[in-house]
């Protein structure tokens, strides 16, 4: 395709290699958004280390539905009113913000930041397993079916590294069922963005959408964290009472890891599409792997590395055509040589 950029005008050239470059940086914005995703799981394991989950997710929500909903006014949108979006962005808060948050922040009290992060890696094959169903253009083709099976192995070998670890039979059953509450958020999350694409593809702009679910989040955790003493549960936490680890882990989880990312991660989808993008979650395990062995001493062995480079081929494998990528780059260098 590239091939013809050397028949086009001027304008048109300039315009197609502004277009390459966007396509790069946003390759680029891939790897730090799966930097920044990845080192969610370690400020969350921190942060359970003294605030109630709830607690935690009403803080990171509320820092998101701020941020976001004061960017949807500067840029001359307006959150929606017509009930039908409304009902749309309520379901789309709650399977896709409230019920995976709480999960993955409750899981992570009884397993490690790790290991959260690996098992987190099955969203992208929930996602393209519900969306083979609901899509016409998101069948499971060949070459998706054995990306995400070495993707799939390579979770599975990095989840190994927890097998041989002692526990008594109380702290296996929690453990199993930390593991369980991920892998659950992960089925949210692949419902979610299904519902999203299938509900309110072109009706609401991606950031309109973001900013609604999180105000739904927040007002919901919000409740539920301050409600919890008459339930029986564990009163919230005040920030004078926090340690500096904890306060600054909850507070940079809210700005960077949750607004921030949220604000990378939708002109990411413009560029490079949503299943390309969805594979972010394969870079993120090796990420919070690697955090939670650097800031939490968690384990390293040689399972890990085996895992990381399934993880990473897969993404080759689902997303990239290695001959054509070399065609391509080969092309767009070519003019660059003559001016």
């Amino acid at each position: 395709m590239l091939r013809s950029v050397e028949l086009l005008p001027p304008a048109k050239q300039h315009k197609r290699q502004l277009y390459i470059m966007s396509s790069r940086q946003a390759w680029i914005g891939f790897w730090v958004l799966g930097l920044i995703w990845g080192s969610s799981y370690l400020f969350i394991r921190i942060g359970v280390e003294q605030i109630p989950p709830f607690q935690l997710v009403f803080i990171r929500t509320a820092i998101a539905a701020v941020g976001l909903t004061a960017v949807v006014y500067a840029r001359g949108k307006r959150l929606p009113s017509a009930w039908q979006d409304i009902k749309a962005l309520l379901f789309l808060g709650i399977v896709n913000t409230v019920i995976p948050f709480a999960l993955i922040t409750w899981g992570e009290m009884h397993i490690e930041s790790g290991l959260a992060s690996v098992l987190q890696g099955t969203t992208a094959l929930f996602t393209l397993v519900i969306g083979h169903f609901v899509f016409v253009d998101e069948r499971i083709t060949l070459r998706k079916v054995i990306g995400l099976l070495i993707g799939f192995l390579g979770v599975i070998t990095l989840a190994s590294r927890s097998s041989g670890e002692v526990l008594s039979a109380a702290d296996s059953n929690l453990h199993l069922l930390g593991q369980l509450a991920i892998l659950g958020s992960s089925i949210c999350y692949a419902t979610g963005n299904n519902f999203s694409r299938k509900a309110m593809q072109k009706r609401l702009e991606p950031i309109v959408v973001s900013a609604s679910a999180m105000i739904v989040a927040s007002v919901i955790t919000g409740v539920i964290a301050y409600a919890a003493p008459a339930m029986g549960g564990a009163a919230p936490i005040s920030f004078a009472d926090m340690t500096p680890r904890v306060l600054y882990a909850i507070l940079t989880l809210g700005i960077l890891n949750t607004f921030a990312a949220y604000l990378l991660y939708y002109p990411l989808i413009n560029v490079l599409g949503a299943s390309r993008t969805s594979m972010i979650t394969y870079i993120i395990p090796v990420v919070g792997l690697l955090l939670g062995a650097l800031f939490l001493n968690e384990p390293v062995d040689i399972r890990l590395l085996i895992g990381a480079l399934l993880i990473i081929a897969s993404i080759a494998v689902v997303n990239l055509n290695l001959y054509t990528l070399f065609k391509n780059f080969s092309k767009s260098s070519a003019p660059s040589t003559l001016q």
